[in-house]
């Protein structure tokens, strides 16, 4: 037995009915919403393959990425006990959104107030913004105790197979089997990948995906600065550059105000940022604000990302279903891409709960299709809709920086598009 698996047994041919590749946020929520939505009579066996050492799940590390959760996806949290197990001062509450472009003082604001009414009750904000790290915790912290041997779910027999990376993958006709780098080989009725937009289960498989790799690099760290946000969003398209403002809790110790904040640039351009030294840093961020801010203080380690966004050409297979990022892998200028992931999540199990309380297993290829129609549904517009808004708001052309300030004030004049915005900030 491998010394990181939980299960008390893991030979060497162990047999799943799903096996989850990829223990990252969608791979933990796909086995508690399964753990969640199975009858007590039902028996499952769900198999979890990371690449990375247990230590890196039981504590992950800042990444400094901020995550706007919507309504819905709060409400998903809270019904796997997730949401409850996020410190009270990690969750910044999210009450307006602000676009701006370049140095035209004018924002559209899209407003909590915007947002559809539930059950009566206005919504006092659009979403949360919880660190990322924050909720991979705390959705370790919830599945936890189903991978010890006296699980408080026994219907549901979890595995974690930690430290184990993928060395190869085939389907056959009674089932697809996992070849891990050490030799064990995995059985499994059904393979989801979720091991990030760049697949490599889905690549093996022969799922091909439309990439598009915008050559700029994100930049994401917390900032105390002097004047209060207000506990509003900014998207701040400038020329040559995109910053964006999420709002935090104060700081603890200080009572300053926080924001995680980010900033894109062409690759080339942002290395130097990189590496400045915590002064330089700080006044060029300032001065990137437009000391919109008042002065500006960096408290967190800087963290640089690729943009690139990925979208497969088909989300299911033979006894294949991909979630999280390897179903979408959206550009974050919308926030949407974490709230997909767990879109991803929902219908999946939905439609595999469904088939197999039918009996026709979780392999099933109609409760696959079924999957594949409504996640396609949820992510295909708004993946398109977020391309064409990135491709036009950094463009650099005249007509276009035209056209830019136009789509704000129009878009501000018109209720209904304010609320459309706000009910998918929302996911309602």
């Amino acid at each position: 037995m491998a010394p990181n698996d939980f299960s008390s047994v893991a030979s060497s041919n162990a047999a799943y009915d799903v096996l989850i590749v990829g223990a990252g946020p969608a791979g933990l929520s796909l086995a508690l919403q399964l753990q969640h939505s199975l009858p007590a009579a039902a028996a499952l066996r769900i198999g979890l393959v990371e690449q990375a050492p247990r230590s890196s799940l039981e504590a992950p590390a800042f990444d400094g990425r901020e995550i706007a959760l919507t309504q819905h996806s709060v409400a998903l949290l809270q019904q796997w006990g997730v949401w409850q197990r996020i410190p009270a001062q990690a969750k910044s509450p999210l009450k307006d959104a602000l676009v701006m472009d370049g140095d035209d003082p004018f924002a559209m604001t899209i407003s909590h107030r915007d947002a559809p009414v539930q059950r009566s009750h206005a919504p006092q904000e659009l979403g949360f913004l919880v660190a990322n790290h924050h909720i991979r915790q705390a959705l370790w912290d919830a599945l936890s105790p189903s991978l010890e041997p006296a699980s408080p779910m026994p219907h549901v027999q979890t595995t974690l197979l930690a430290d184990s990376s993928v060395h190869a993958v085939d389907v056959q006709a009674d089932g697809a089997v996992v070849e891990l780098a050490d030799g064990r080989r995995l059985h499994t009725q059904l393979l989801v990948a979720a091991d990030s937009r760049h697949s490599g289960v889905r690549r093996a498989l022969g799922l091909a995906a439309d990439m598009h790799d915008f050559g700029r690099s994100m930049l994401v760290c917390t900032m105390r600065h002097e004047r209060d946000h207000a506990h509003q969003a900014w998207e701040w398209f400038g020329y040559g550059q995109t910053l964006a403002l999420l709002p935090m809790n104060p700081c603890s110790e200080t009572g300053m105000p926080r924001s995680s904040v980010v900033l894109t640039l062409p690759a080339a351009q942002m290395r130097p940022v990189e590496h400045m030294d915590d002064a330089r840093f700080n006044a060029d961020m300032q001065q990137r604000f437009a000391g919109r801010l008042g002065a500006m203080a960096l408290c967190s380690t800087r963290h640089v990302y690729p943009l690139v966004a990925v979208y497969p050409r088909r989300l299911v297979g033979p006894r294949l279903a991909c979630v999280g990022d390897a179903a979408c892998g959206m550009h974050p200028v919308t926030a949407h891409g974490f709230n997909l992931g767990l879109r991803s999540v929902e219908h999946l199990a939905h439609a595999l709960v469904q088939s197999w309380s039918q009996g026709r297993g979780v392999a099933d290829a109609h409760a696959l299709a079924r999957y594949e129609r409504a996640q396609r549904m949820s992510s295909q517009p708004t993946f398109i809709a977020t391309q064409a808004i990135t491709h036009l708001y950094t463009s650099e052309h005249a007509a276009a920086r035209l056209l830019r300030r136009a789509a704000l004030r129009v878009g501000q004049h018109l209720p209904l598009f304010r609320r459309a915005v706000a009910a998918s900030l929302t996911g309602r």
